[in-house]
């Protein structure tokens, strides 16, 4: 899978970490959307199938448990992104988890390794 095939959805209602996860992953190739809201992940996601997810966990006080099962159902692979240290209450709602604060190299890693579980065609 080439650079030019990564894309990437970063739903989180915080506009710093949006914005910080945007730029690196943009500089390691990947074509990213933001979202703030489950209403605008729903959006973005209706109009392109990003290769990875980026879900924080909590947007606000909406939790994303429908979002993490739709990503499922879809077979898009989906990273739990949490303030919380207990992150195996995620282990089956999504691929992997990441949790905040995260190192850089952490977030691209992850995302990396999530797209390589993509099929391509």
């Amino acid at each position: 899978m080439s650079g030019t095939d990564l894309s990437a959805l970063v739903v989180d209602d915080d506009a710093s970490l949006r914005t910080l996860s945007r730029v690196l992953l943009e500089l390691e190739g990947f074509k990213v959307r933001e979202a703030a809201s489950l209403a605008e992940a729903d959006a973005a996601l209706a109009e392109e199938r990003p290769t990875v997810v980026l879900l924080d966990v909590h947007l606000g006080s909406a939790p994303s448990d429908e979002l993490f099962e739709r990503l499922r159902r879809e077979g898009i692979p989906v990273a739990a992104v949490t303030g919380t240290a207990d992150v195996a209450g995620y282990a089956g709602r999504a691929d992997a988890t990441l949790v905040k604060p995260f190192e850089p190299a952490a977030l691209v890693d992850l995302a990396r390794r999530l797209a390589g579980r993509v099929e391509t065609s």
